[in-house]
């Protein structure tokens, strides 16, 4: 049998001493140093490439990988062949258990490295440097480093943002249609801002590779193959979408195709800089009886279709910093007095499309102010509401189509839902 290894350094760039497995006892720390300074020294001769340095009766055999030297001292006649291929065969390992050797990595895992070099070398003779083999009794949790990025598709020709051999017993796609509206009215009732933030919210679990298809109401496609929709036609516009779709596909004939990623993932955002109705409007009239009473009337009236309802309607109200003992009546829903936010907040449950509902409230004041106080900030009116079944672009789902060469067939699920972003109306 060839000569063991009396002992196993890791090394940093500069030669400083990572990790050290002693295993006969024979050699000291100071060889690291040894071996480092004959390291520099070698590389001044152009023509040596040894991987095996000799010196005061000490054999030195080594590699690096990254900014890790990986080098192995003894005092006895070694099979240099053997102990190089089992330095190859310890990065092996460590790529396997932290994602990638590196000096971050092996600081971040002395542990498991010990527990590794332990179970590798015996004595100084190599014993157990298969990754499955380790990893079935050691299986203390490493920390893996995150994983560089990976080549363009265009190089590999792989879908990077899904993993092969994904399986599901049930195939089924959400999709959600998500529109936020933001607006701002003035204290004259005019609208100075009004956009809506819209969102293809998609959640897949698909087994294979599938191939899915998407139409949209788009009004240039539409266009294009001279059709005209039987509802209304949208302008898309402001788009972004997912990197899994197929960009070139979509600007030579408006069809969005793509490979999804599992799970959940935003397929496309899209943003319409269109003059919106505000869907739910608030008037307030202020009455104040004495300086120390004030008396709020508050019209909420929805100004959508009948056949759609608003759910979870919050409205905000702003009140007087010092207004205390509030008394409350509403037509519907419940108003509570939230002195944190300085606000009266009335929530209704459900607000079907064109109705109005009423709030009445009257607060006092503790101290009577005089007339030449300087009047108030005042601060806007907020609304909060989600709309279901309901788009403010009317963009709509024409199809959805999911294609896998298995041929199983998937359940696509689509839904729409309004809700409030920034609204804000300055009316007090």
């Amino acid at each position: 049998m060839s000569g063991a290894v009396s002992a196993l350094f890791l090394l940093d760039i500069k030669g400083r001493v990572l990790v050290w497995r002693d295993y006969r006892g024979d050699v000291s720390a100071v060889q690291a140093e040894k071996f480092f300074t004959k390291l520099i020294e070698k590389e001044g001769d152009p023509e040596s490439h040894d991987p095996v340095i000799h010196s005061d009766g000490v054999s030195y055999m080594f590699i690096q990988h990254n900014n890790v030297f990986l080098m192995t001292a003894s005092r006895r006649n070694c099979n240099a062949a053997s102990i190089l291929l089992f330095l190859h065969r310890v990065v092996d390992v460590f790529k396997h258990y932290f994602e990638e050797l590196e000096e971050e990595s092996l600081r971040d895992n002395f542990v498991v490295v010990y527990e590794l070099l332990d179970e590798m070398m015996d004595f100084g003779y190599p014993q157990y440097t298969e990754a499955k083999i380790l990893s079935e009794f050691i299986k203390t949790d490493a920390y893996r480093m995150e994983v560089m990025q990976r080549p363009p598709m265009a190089v590999t020709n792989a879908v990077s943002w899904r993993s092969e051999g994904i399986r599901y017993k049930k195939n089924e796609v959400f999709l959600d249609v998500v529109e936020s509206v933001n607006i701002l009215v003035n204290s004259n009732g005019q609208i100075i801002r009004s956009d809506v933030v819209g969102a293809l919210k998609m959640r897949t679990y698909l087994s294979g590779m599938p191939e899915c298809k998407l139409g949209l109401n788009d009004r240039v496609l539409l266009e294009a193959q001279g059709r005209t929709a039987k509802g209304k036609a949208i302008d898309l516009d402001d788009i972004k979408f997912h990197q899994c779709v197929r960009l070139a596909r979509f600007e030579n004939d408006r069809t969005i195709s793509f490979i999804p990623p599992d799970g959940s993932f935003d397929l496309m955002t899209y943003r319409l800089s269109t003059q919106v109705k505000p869907l739910i409007w608030v008037e307030v009239q202020v009455e104040k009886h004495s300086r120390s009473r004030i008396e709020l009337m508050v019209k909420a009236r929805s100004q959508f279709k009948e056949r759609s309802t608003a759910t979870s309607v919050e409205i905000e109200l702003p009140v007087p910093l010092d207004a205390t003992n509030p008394n409350v009546r509403t037509s519907m829903g419940s108003a509570s007095y939230a002195p944190e936010k300085d606000a009266l907040v009335w929530k209704i449950r459900s607000f079907p499309g064109g109705k109005e509902y009423v709030l009445r409230a009257e607060f006092t004041f503790p101290s009577i102010t005089s007339e030449e106080d300087t009047p108030q900030k005042k601060a806007p009116i907020r609304v909060k509401f989600e709309i279901p079944y309901f788009t403010v672009s009317g963009i709509q789902v024409r199809y959805l189509k999911i294609i896998e060469k298995s041929g199983y067939q998937a359940l696509p699920w689509v839904r729409y839902i309004t809700m409030a972003g920034e609204y804000e109306l300055r009316l007090m």
